[in-house]
């Protein structure tokens, strides 16, 4: 891009400081320094000037925001690699190229889906609340804080992905059976390699799982993919754990059922309405029933320096003439 006039990126939200850095070196960047996610009327104008937004899964750029879009707004280079927060068919009807950061997440999200696992069924949170005050902790006993283990189960994955696999491969090591229900089977050598049974009827695993882990992205067809129908098909000593996005469960429905003893726990980093979350949830998480976290399965220092390496190369890949390497095509229907 020497020689030419650097395109003017504006960027939602703060980022590591070594991607701001680099993103002021490279274009006209336009920071959010306080880090407050901007109001409609902020997100209009950075619209209207940008020609690169840099958004992320805070912001809500729906096809009316769009429609506002200025003649220079090129590329809306999302940092992030679910793209359910744009509406990535309005954005190629005007003409605006859509891209994500995928591949980086990938194991950091199976890290806290493998430590949601265990922290459910062990106990984990209410372990550690007993030596947040003193004199709570009565001594070891051998029946007290008894937990259930994981090992020898039947872990039901719900997608098959990347994230999907890389969980399989964690639960593998940990003892667990695999199992999951997927869009398309998977290779052969890594059914072989995780010696997992393929399900083509997600109502027929559910129903034989004793935890299952959501790692489908959220899409029109996996909106509350998890519905109250299919929950009732789990068994009672069944777990929940979900650090896919919060609507491809119906919460309520997960809600109820915890509440009346027809599920043993869940363990959720992302919920249907974030960032508020269900009172419901909060008290359900008191009882210790789930484990919930504010939407940390990606929060690593290296894997969000990692998308933002991402947003910095699919920018500099279309501004020097090329198809971006993380370019999304809206989806067929």
């Amino acid at each position: 891009m020497a020689g030419r006039k650097k395109p003017l990126v504006v960027i939602t939200r703060k980022l590591p400081d070594q991607v701001e850095t680099r993103m002021r070196e490279l274009f006209d960047a336009r920071l959010n320094v306080d880090d407050r996610p901007m109001a409609q009327p902020q997100l209009v104008a950075a619209m209207r000037e940008a020609d690169v937004l840099v958004p992320t899964v805070t912001d809500r750029i729906d096809a009316a925001l769009i429609e506002q879009a200025g003649p220079n707004l090129k590329l809306i280079a999302n940092y992030g690699n679910g793209v359910d927060n744009i509406d990535v068919a309005s954005a190629a009807k005007k003409g605006i190229t859509v891209t994500n950061t995928p591949n980086v997440l990938n194991e950091d999200t199976a890290d806290m889906t493998m430590a949601l696992m265990l922290a459910v069924p062990r106990r984990l949170v209410e372990g550690a609340d007993v030596l947040s005050e003193d004199g709570k902790w009565p001594g070891w006993s051998p029946t007290w804080m008894l937990g259930h283990r994981i090992w020898g189960k039947r872990l039901g994955i719900v997608g098959m992905g990347r994230i999907g696999t890389a969980v399989a491969r964690r639960a593998k090591a940990f003892g667990l059976s695999i199992h999951y229900h997927n869009r398309k089977r998977v290779a052969p050598k890594i059914e072989d390699e995780l010696e997992a049974t393929y399900w083509e009827s997600l109502d027929q695993m559910l129903a034989r799982m004793d935890i299952i882990s959501v790692n489908c992205p959220s899409t029109p067809a996996t909106f509350h993919l998890l519905s109250a129908r299919r929950l009732a098909l789990l068994q009672p000593s069944a777990y929940v754990v979900n650090t896919a996005r919060g609507d491809i469960i119906d919460e309520d429905a997960l809600i109820r059922m915890l509440q009346e003893g027809k599920l043993a726990g869940a363990g959720l980093d992302v919920f249907e309405h974030e960032p508020a979350v269900s009172p419901k949830l909060l008290k359900l998480a008191a009882k210790g029933r789930v484990v919930i976290l504010p939407h940390m399965g990606s929060a690593t220092i290296e894997g969000r320096i990692d998308m933002g390496e991402k947003v910095i190369i699919n920018i500099r890949t279309y501004f020097d003439g090329h198809r971006p390497p993380d370019r999304v095509l809206p989806l067929k229907v």
